[in-house]
C-alpha cells in the first residue's frame, strides 16, 4: 500500500549540516513544484508515496511495479528529464563549492531492473570530477579477508562529492542470503555463521554503519528498483534478440531467475529491516523505465534542494586580495 503524502515545512534559510540538520532533510524532503509539472503534460510526483517508512513491514506485492505514466509521450519524457538533469547539475555544483556534506546513492535490484539505465541517465550532466560509480561484483580474496562492510567503505564519498553504489554492502544480505554457501564460503568462525542470528546481526550492522555516516554528514539516498518477473522475461529476450544487447545476456541471469521468489523474502526482510527516519529506502516502481527514471531524478533534486546549499561566502580580506588583483589585471 502506498503512504499518504505528508504536509512538510517550507524552505528554511540555511544551515550549518549537522546529524539533526541531516535527519531533517531525510524526513521532510519538499513537495516537488511546479518543477515536477510541464504545462499540464506531466503527472506531479509525490516521492513519499514510494517511500519505506521507519517500522513498516513490507510486502512486496503491495508495491507496484507499474504506475500511469508520468509523462504523455516520449517527446514529454526527454524534456522533463532534461530539465531534472539540468537541475541536477546546477544542484551538483553548488554541492561540489559548497563541501557541507557528502551524498551516497545506492541502487539495488533483480538483473535487468534498469539500474544502469537510470544511473546512466539521471546523472547525465554531472561533472565527473564530483561524481563517482562503483559497481561490486564477487568480492576479491583480499576482501574476503576483512569484514563484509570493509570494501565498499574504501570508495565511500568525500564532502561535496557525489557517490553511487551499483549494488553495494547490501549483496551480503540478498545474494549471499539465497545462496548460503557463499557465506560459508567467506571465511567466518562456524561460531558466527548460526543461521538464526547472522541475518539479524548483519542488519544492525548495517544500520549502525549507515547510522554512523548520517551522524558524519553524509546523506545516504537508497534505491530499490522493483520489477516485475514478467518484465524481467521480456528484457532477456530482448537481450537475446538484439545484438546490441547480447553482451547484457548471461545464463546466471536466467539461473537466478530460478530464485525469484528467495529474492524477493530477502528483499523484503532487508527493506523491512534496514529503512530507517534518517536513512529511508525507496521503492521505484521499474517496469516503465522512463517512469523509473523521473522518480529517481526527483528524488534526488528534492533531496539536494531541501539541503539549502548556498556558495562559500568571501571574506573583507579575500574580497579586499582579489579587488587588488582587478585593479592590477586591467592595469
Amino acid at each position: 500500500m502506498l503512504h499518504p503524502v505528508r504536509s512538510l515545512r517550507p524552505r528554511q534559510p540555511r544551515e550549518r549540516l549537522t546529524a539533526a540538520s541531516l535527519s531533517r532533510v531525510a524526513s521532510e524532503i519538499r513537495t516537488p513544484g511546479k518543477h515536477a509539472l510541464m504545462k499540464g503534460l506531466t503527472m506531479k510526483i509525490e516521492i513519499s508515496d514510494y517511500r519505506v517508512r521507519d517500522g513498516d513491514q513490507v510486502d512486496l506485492k503491495k508495491w507496484p511495479t507499474d504506475v500511469k505514466p508520468i509523462c504523455k509521450s516520449t517527446k514529454h519524457y526527454k524534456k522533463q528529464i532534461a530539465h531534472h538533469v539540468e537541475k541536477l547539475t546546477a544542484l551538483q555544483q553548488l554541492h561540489y563549492a559548497s563541501r557541507q556534506c557528502a551524498i551516497l546513492l545506492i541502487f539495488q535490484a533483480m538483473d535487468a531492473a534498469g539500474k544502469d539505465g537510470a544511473i546512466r541517465h539521471v546523472m547525465s550532466g554531472v561533472n565527473p570530477q564530483g561524481c563517482e560509480v562503483f559497481s561490486f561484483k564477487k568480492p576479491s580474496a583480499t576482501e574476503l579477508l576483512h569484514d563484509f562492510l570493509w570494501r565498499t567503505s574504501c570508495d565511500l564519498p568525500e564532502r561535496g562529492r557525489i557517490g553511487i553504489f551499483n549494488r553495494s554492502y547490501y549483496e551480503e544480505v540478498l545474494i549471499t542470503r539465497v545462496h548460503p554457501e557463499i557465506l560459508h564460503n567467506e571465511g567466518l568462525p562456524e561460531a558466527l555463521l548460526v543461521k538464526s542470528a547472522v541475518w539479524n546481526d548483519r542488519y544492525r550492522s548495517i544500520v549502525d554503519f549507515e547510522r554512523h555516516l548520517h551522524a558524519n554528514g553524509t546523506l545516504i539516498l537508497k534505491f530499490y528498483l522493483h520489477l516485475s518477473k514478467d518484465e524481467q522475461r521480456k528484457r532477456f529476450i530482448a537481450r537475446i534478440d538484439e545484438p546490441e544487447k547480447n553482451w547484457k545476456f548471461s545464463l546466471a541471469d536466467v539461473k537466478e531467475r530460478g530464485f525469484w521468489n528467495a529474492y524477493m523474502k530477502a528483499f523484503e526482510e532487508c527493506l523491512t529491516s534496514t529503512t530507517t527516519s534518517d536513512v529511508p529506502w525507496y521503492v521505484v516502481p521499474a517496469d516503465d523505465k522512463n517512469n523509473a527514471r523521473l522518480i529517481v531524478s526527483q528524488i534526488v533534486v528534492d533531496t539536494m534542494e531541501a539541503l539549502n546549499m548556498s556558495y562559500p561566502k568571501t571574506t573583507p580580506e579575500r574580497e579586499h586580495e582579489l579587488k587588488s588583483i582587478r585593479k592590477e589585471l586591467l592595469a
